[in-house]
């Protein structure tokens, strides 16, 4: 019996996603609930599982089609191992070939690993042949950072300089481009940044922070803390409890304009910008006003690690009404952030740096770390902004004021 394989409902108001990377070629045999393929929507990845037990009998779109809800992508031949080879032979014979051709894209080199699309980018970069790579990903995918590696040990092995020597020569002088499709997620990203330009009435400003205080609360006690609730003590913990302590104090900077209303709230959704496979993504910590340092640091480790994985769920990026981007962890010193819309503010944070600066009459050598609050005009002040600053900068300083509400 054929089972057809269609888009399932990807959320609110999302209609459409793109095929990313198929996870099985035509005759794997998959289990009930095991993914089939990957799909990329405006905002996460999500897998395809197989329906039923049984053999992959046609992919019927390739990797980079767009796909509506409900469309059909895979066909799966049911019944026992036995008979599982014979269902796929037998569809090959009967299919046109269209069905063929859409179908040879999606078989990869190395049929065991399914390349992401960061993965395929690394590859073409470094012309490492990914069927030559030991995959560390699920199910043994080869990934970006295995790609690399490879890369890393092929430029520090000698006997392969000579070759990668001798390939440029052919092409002396030559100069090369490569034209890569946009993946749904950084379209939506462009789209929705230029939108905040254009409808915003954006203005950051700036200041910094001493992080000696912090610096040492996690030195002292970040082992206890580890041993006790089972994960790091980061700085993000911190700077989200004090976001939320600043918000409250300064409401126009967690508010939103709705038309010709501004909307206040009494609780704070903060959006934190965490690594993905395919980019960065912003999950929401809900209702981060009554969370602990505890509880805020697991929330946000779990969402890093279901990022990686590509499990987080569409609802969990929604709904956010203040975002916290740290660059700091990618060498940055200083940047403007751009709003993320319908929010009205963004904080971003920078790298720790140690700088001269003065205290008490004499300059001493501190961790130092820039912010900057981007934030809509026409709703916030400069002096509602310079305000939430010095608040935020006031609780990390003195980490105390976190415990005694000030």
């Amino acid at each position: 019996m054929t089972t057809e394989v269609k888009v399932p409902t990807l959320g609110e108001s999302i209609t459409e996603a793109t095929l990313g990377q198929w996870l099985k070629k035509v005759g794997d045999t998959v289990a009930v609930d095991e993914p089939i393929a990957s799909l990329e929507t405006d905002k996460v990845a999500v897998e395809v599982p197989s329906p039923v037990a049984g053999t992959i009998g046609a992919l019927v779109v390739a990797e980079g089609d767009t796909v509506e809800v409900g469309a059909l992508i895979a066909t799966i031949e049911a019944g026992g191992a036995g008979a599982a080879p014979a269902a796929p032979a037998a569809k090959a014979e009967a299919a046109p070939a269209a069905t063929a051709a859409q179908q040879a894209p999606a078989v990869p080199a190395k049929t065991s690993d399914a390349l992401a699309p960061s993965a395929k980018r690394a590859a073409g970069e470094t012309g490492i042949d990914p069927s030559t790579v030991t995959g560390t990903g699920k199910d043994g995918r080869v990934t970006r950072i295995d790609i690399e590696g490879a890369a890393a040990n092929a430029k520090a092995a000698p006997a392969p300089v000579p070759a990668q020597a001798a390939a440029p020569a052919s092409t002396a002088g030559g100069r090369k481009e490569e034209r890569v499709r946009m993946t749904r997620l950084r379209q939506t990203v462009a789209k929705r940044l230029k939108e905040a330009q254009n409808t915003a009435a954006m203005l950051t400003t700036f200041n910094d922070v001493d992080m000696t205080e912090v610096i040492a609360a996690r030195t002292k006690y970040k082992d206890l803390f580890e041993k006790k609730h089972g994960v790091r003590l980061g700085f993000m913990g911190f700077f989200v409890k004090a976001a939320c302590q600043a918000l409250r104090d300064i409401p126009a900077v967690n508010g939103s304009i709705e038309g010709d209303e501004i909307v206040y709230r009494d609780y704070a959704d903060i959006s934190v910008a965490v690594s993905a496979p395919n980019g960065l993504v912003v999950p929401v910590i809900r209702d981060a006003q009554d969370l602990s340092v505890a509880g805020i640091e697991k929330t946000i480790g779990d969402f890093g690690k279901r990022a990686k994985d590509g499990t987080l769920k569409m609802d969990e990026m929604k709904g956010g009404t203040f975002t916290i981007s740290n660059g700091g962890v990618f060498g940055s010193l200083m940047s403007t952030p751009i709003i993320n819309p319908p929010q009205s503010a963004v904080l971003g944070l920078h790298r720790i740096e140690e700088r001269p600066v003065v205290v008490k009459g004499e300059i001493v050598i501190r961790p130092m770390m820039y912010l900057a609050l981007s934030y809509d005009h026409r709703l916030i002040d400069g002096r509602e902004a310079v305000t939430f600053l010095v608040a935020l900068k006031n609780a990390i300083e003195d980490p105390t004021r976190l415990l005694i509400d000030l």
